[in-house]
């Protein structure tokens, strides 16, 4: 699927707005698509679908005789003159690290190994098995289960000395297709060398800290899908919130403001700023809409 196949989206009324692909600059790797197919293993995997095409990333479904994948290919772009191959292969090497580090973790991705185009190896890039299932929706009804089930994935991520930093977004929260939870994108998460006690006492009070927002946010997503379960309201949350949270909303609202007023200036959104009016929006804001 071509970004620049798509050259329409629903806009904040819930009809169509014109919006234009994203210049090369704005996408991670330029005019070009993940490639056509890939091996892994040693087995083919060609692409059946583009998650998502933003700044940072692409990602996109692949599928072998086997099995499927989902590859995610870091930023290559430059952006003018200056190269950024390097931030791509550090994104990888990191997410990759935090796959290691979590195997053996029901309800996390398990990692497929080094992704190979034409028998080169892509070090900005990194696979693992694809999970059939769905974000979790806004308002969505999920079963008594699901969220001890994801609680106790994040006390053993947690257990392993890795804080996941982004839970604050749905969509990094899957249900599968059973109904059971997936913990996934550790692009931003945070973690301590496990051998070095220098770093321990120096960051594990940050550690702790992101592990903590971890819990409340974990905690705020049970009151919005199970409050039956927790006896909480959402004002009864903001209350709870804790002050570091407060403290980088008032730097991420902003940020994300202009980031948004930016996008539609350049008339890559439509007036409303919302992710779902671009020409090609991720996975999870076109099944919304």
């Amino acid at each position: 699927m071509s970004n620049a196949a798509v050259v329409c989206s629903h806009d904040s009324a819930g009809g169509h707005a014109a919006a234009r692909p994203r210049p090369a600059t704005f996408r991670a790797l330029g005019a070009a698509d993940p490639p056509a197919t890939i091996t892994l293993d040693g087995e083919t995997f060609r692409r059946i679908e583009i998650l998502k095409h933003d700044s940072w990333a692409a990602t996109a479904v692949y599928r072998s005789a086997t099995r499927t994948a989902k590859c995610k290919f870091n930023r290559t772009q430059r952006i003018g003159p200056v190269p950024m191959r390097w931030l791509g292969r550090a994104l990888a090497a990191r997410e990759r690290w935090f796959m290691d580090r979590l195997a053996g973790i029901e309800g996390t991705p398990v990692s497929l190994g080094d992704i190979r185009v034409a028998g080169d190896e892509v070090t900005t890039a990194i696979a693992h098995e694809w999970i059939d299932g769905h974000a979790l929706a806004e308002g969505e009804h999920v079963d008594d289960w699901f969220f001890p089930q994801l609680e106790a994935i994040l006390d053993e991520v947690h257990r392993r000395g890795v804080a996941h930093v982004d839970l604050h977004k749905r969509e990094n929260i899957l249900v599968d297709d059973n109904g059971r939870p997936c913990l996934i994108d550790y692009q931003i998460s945070f973690g301590l060398p496990t051998d070095s006690r220098m770093a321990r006492v120096l960051l594990g009070g940050v550690l702790r800290v992101l592990q903590r927002s971890d819990d409340y946010h974990l905690l705020k997503h049970r009151v919005k899908h199970r409050p039956d379960q927790v006896g909480l309201s959402l004002s009864d949350m903001q209350r709870l919130r804790p002050w570091w949270i407060r403290a980088h909303r008032c730097v991420a609202i902003p940020f994300r403001t202009f980031r948004r007023r930016l996008l539609t200036a350049l008339g890559i959104r439509s007036k409303s700023g919302h992710a779902f009016s671009e020409a090609f929006p991720e996975v999870a804001h076109r099944r919304a809409a």
